[in-house]
């Protein structure tokens, strides 16, 4: 199916055949990064900004390299060293970023919603790069990306996703994400993190981390999101350890084929034991590589190309 929209905002909106459209197009993409000349003139002539109002590394590195890839005019917009800071609003910003002829808008922000407003307001293409603890549609569409290509398909797969779910925007987006592609989602954590509200959303509450875990084909491991919380939401780091974090004793149980997996950045020795985060069932640095293939194919998406079969011709 073809690609028409003009954004990515959110993993919600989209349809399972649009979802499949990014993830072919991404497989197409990974294969141009195996070449010895790795760009294409996709976006040559193309101005993006890289608009990160909340700090990020890898997320702003992996676009950066996806647009030099590319061949795009890069403007990266720190918000540390801003106008922000003197009460710009985020309106006044986009119009000046609107004056530069920029073509797309890549925004990362503390506040749900931001993305979307830019959208309404702006005549460039927006993709959202995180919003508040909405969603973050680029790293589910890596997930789903990485979880295809290890384990050949996404339906009737069981993920279970571990943690923080509550304040984060990668679970909200991997929840819509796998449950439209047909994957069995179930949430596990502290129940401060992980309401029953989100059963609404098609997928699998429990408490049991031995439970949750012990069919699981993929762990999608979460960390704790401090900066989010508006006060402490389980005793202590140590006790959410000992509690739900995942320990070689724990992936003993695991089935032998059940792959790991971590947005990053990882706390070692909370949400994951440090040798398993380096195992050889972490698949956490290929979902790093796999990001890269994933935002190319939303940059070349959203400029107006109709899938993967322009690239490999």
């Amino acid at each position: 199916m073809p690609w028409h929209r003009k954004h990515l905002l959110d993993i919600e909106s989209l349809s399972a055949d649009e979802i499949v459209t990014v993830l072919d197009t991404a497989r197409a993409f990974k294969a141009v990064g195996e070449r010895a000349i790795k760009k294409v003139p996709a976006l040559r002539g193309k101005t993006v900004v890289n608009l990160f109002v909340e700090p990020s590394t890898r997320t702003r590195i992996s676009f950066e390299l996806a647009e030099q890839r590319l061949s795009a005019d890069i403007i990266n917009f720190s918000a540390e060293a801003s106008s922000f800071k003197k009460g710009e609003t985020l309106k006044d910003t986009a119009r000046n970023l609107e004056a530069l002829n920029a073509d797309f808008i890549i925004i990362r922000h503390s506040a749900s919603g931001a993305p979307h407003f830019l959208a309404r307001v702006l005549k460039g293409s927006v993709i959202n790069a995180g919003d508040g603890a909405h969603e973050h549609p680029t790293q589910a569409l890596l997930d789903a990306f990485t979880i295809r290509e290890k384990k050949g398909k996404i339906e009737g797969l069981r993920v279970t996703i571990l943690g923080d779910i509550l304040y984060s925007r990668v679970a909200r987006s991997d929840i819509w994400a796998l449950t439209k592609l047909g994957a069995q989602v179930t949430l596990c954590g502290p129940s401060t993190l992980v309401p029953r509200v989100f059963e609404q959303m098609g997928c699998r509450v429990t408490y049991d981390l031995d439970e949750a875990i012990r069919d699981a084909d993929i762990i999608n491991l979460l960390r704790i999101q401090h900066e989010r919380q508006r006060k402490t939401m389980f005793p202590s780091l140590g006790e959410y350890s000992s509690l739900f974090g995942l320990d070689q004793k724990r992936l003993a149980r695991t089935k032998p084929d059940a792959l790991i997996m971590h947005p990053g950045p990882i706390n070692r020795g909370i949400e994951i034991d440090s040798e398993i985060a380096d195992c050889g069932r972490s698949l956490i640095l290929e979902q790093v590589t796999n990001g890269l293939a994933v935002r190319m194919a939303v940059l070349f998406l959203v400029n107006g190309g109709k899938g993967p079969q322009e690239v490999e011709g």
